[in-house]
């Protein structure tokens, strides 16, 4: 079974997910659009779509008509993603990726992409896909890839002890074989590459200040629950290193980056 996410989570960090999205990519994936012929509405896969937050962000943003499929295996959150602007169709594919994950590409396909997935699949997995995507000849994007940094404006002596174990964590398995976890980006850029593919990247970090201590609270839980898992020797000290980044980031006197990586690729 693949990890699950709840719609008050997916809510509280897409905002943070829409600000870090790199323009720059957007200009070369519209300009690698206008280059290939195309008859029909733009066909986009989108995988681990939950209530359709990589909708929302791209569909404005790229030619119309679009069709878009969002794949996911939790029905409930593809029943909350609807089309954000007009000229936009969807289709929902209700299912469990870990088993083939060519299986959810139509014919149709001109990019695939997803957001916030590939840290959480294997390399095994990943190859698959990529190369089922370049049989097909479509686009790839993929946003959001944590990339293992988690800085904060000014230092506590638990900083990289954390981020060594929520690392360590994020390799773990999460129901598709062990997870790429912070080496996600890294790994797919050089497999498009191997496959032929023109391939660019750019960092999609999520800075967290006071006006997103909520999301930040959250993130903190997380972390302190993975690295528990992997140090629960270790867990009256990690505890108390969340409630000291939560205060302190509510109360404004510290600033966290989360590192992200995007990847495009273009055949």
């Amino acid at each position: 079974m693949t990890e699950s996410f709840d719609a008050d989570w997916l809510a509280l960090r897409e905002p943070a997910d829409h600000s870090a999205r790199p323009d720059a990519l957007l200009a070369s994936l519209r300009a690698g659009l206008a280059r290939r012929e195309q008859t029909g509405p733009l066909g986009v896969t989108d995988l681990g779509s939950g209530t359709g937050s990589n909708l929302r962000y791209l569909a404005p943003r790229l030619p119309v008509p679009q069709h878009w499929r969002l794949v996911d295996h939790d029905a409930g959150l593809l029943r909350r993603a609807v089309a954000p602007v007009a000229g936009v169709g969807i289709d929902r594919w209700v299912g469990d990726l870990a088993a083939y994950p060519g299986a959810a590409l139509s014919c149709r396909t001109v990019l695939v992409t997803g957001a916030a997935l590939l840290d959480l699949v294997s390399e095994r997995w990943l190859a698959r896909l990529l190369t089922a995507c370049a049989d097909q000849g479509t686009m790839v994007l993929f946003a959001l890839s944590f990339d293992g940094r988690i800085r904060w404006s000014d230092s506590h002596p638990l900083d990289a002890e954390l981020e060594d174990a929520v690392n360590r964590h994020q390799r773990s398995d999460k129901g598709f074989g062990p997870a790429l976890g912070p080496t996600a980006a890294a790994v797919c850029g050089a497999r498009l590459k191997a496959l032929g593919y023109q391939v660019e990247s750019c960092t999609s970090d999520w800075r967290i200040d006071v006006d997103q201590a909520a999301l930040g609270a959250a993130l903190i839980t997380g972390w302190v629950g993975a690295a528990r898992a992997m140090a629960p020797e270790r867990a009256a000290d990690l505890r108390a290193w969340g409630v000291a980044r939560a205060e302190a980031l509510a109360r404004g006197e510290v600033e966290l980056t989360v590192g992200h990586r995007d990847v495009l690729g273009l055949p």
